[in-house]
């Protein structure tokens, strides 16, 4: 795809997962990796007017926990290009999740890769997903796809949506693999959105995502996908291709226009918040 059908299709588009970070950060103390090389604010908003895209979402990176100073300040930065994800303590008051909706934070994401899963029924938890809600937050999980039925069920039973990180990781790219399938039934919910992002996260080296992603278009359709760049495509930065993962968006859509302006972008702007372009 050439820069120009790129700004043509996608000028209004909005990457709905990216991260910023730089070494000089406190990284949190557990964390499974450190950072190479700086990803700045600068970096990014560089990278989405490269792709044509008009707006981003900021994930809090887990290597550096539950300090969201950084993403914050870059958030006051993008003068409303940008909506955050953030991680909070387990418990944290209404206060200061109010604190960070105004802050431009719409969601906050669970990491459960390498963790002990938590109980999402017990009280404590029911607390402090009744709390996200009342603030006008919802939540994110990055979970092994074995491990996403279950959760994102109990989520539901609080939550009024939930969005699944890449694809839900699930282990292969073959629609007819068991745990595909649990994934795609989540789609029966109506409640459940899934980024298309990251395939390089779950697929080995030269393994086609196609298949897999017209299976997730026919199971959620456009109103529950949201395409995402990981950017900068953190230990796996010779991998990925953005521009790549748009055509192939563009294979599974076709000519269906407004089907490709909702995944790219429509979606993504109502769920995250975003004023239109050119009025943030």
């Amino acid at each position: 795809m050439t820069q120009e059908k790129i700004e043509v299709r996608f000028v209004h588009g909005v990457d709905a997962h990216a991260h910023v970070f730089h070494r000089g950060l406190k990284l949190a103390e557990g964390r499974r990796y450190a950072p190479m090389a700086d990803a700045t604010l600068a970096d990014y908003l560089a990278f989405l007017d490269r792709m044509g895209m008009a707006q981003g979402v900021l994930v809090q990176p887990s290597f550096l926990g539950v300090d969201n100073s950084y993403l914050l300040d870059c958030l006051v930065q993008s003068q409303g290009r940008l909506r955050g994800v953030a991680v909070i303590p387990e418990v944290t008051p209404a206060s200061a999740l109010s604190a960070l909706f105004a802050a431009g934070v719409r969601a906050v994401r669970f990491n459960l890769i390498g963790r002990a899963l938590p109980d999402f029924r017990s009280a404590g938890w029911r607390a402090q997903l009744q709390r996200l809600a009342g603030a006008g937050l919802h939540a994110e999980i990055q979970c092994r796809g074995e491990d996403a039925l279950a959760l994102l069920t109990a989520l539901l039973e609080t939550l009024p949506h939930v969005v699944l990180d890449h694809y839900g990781l699930p282990p292969g790219g073959e629609p007819d693999h068991a745990v595909v399938r649990q994934i795609l039934k989540l789609a029966q919910t109506g409640r459940v959105y899934v980024k298309i992002s990251a395939p390089y996260r779950f697929l080995p080296p030269g393994a086609a995502v196609r298949t897999l992603l017209r299976a997730y278009w026919k199971a959620f359709g456009a109103a529950r996908l949201l395409w995402g760049s990981d950017w900068p495509h953190t230990q796996f930065e010779n991998r990925a291709d953005p521009r790549r993962s748009l055509d192939e968006i563009c294979d599974a859509v076709g000519a269906d226009s407004a089907a490709l302006a909702a995944l790219t972008a429509t979606t993504a702007r109502a769920l995250y918040g975003f004023e239109p372009p050119g009025l943030a």
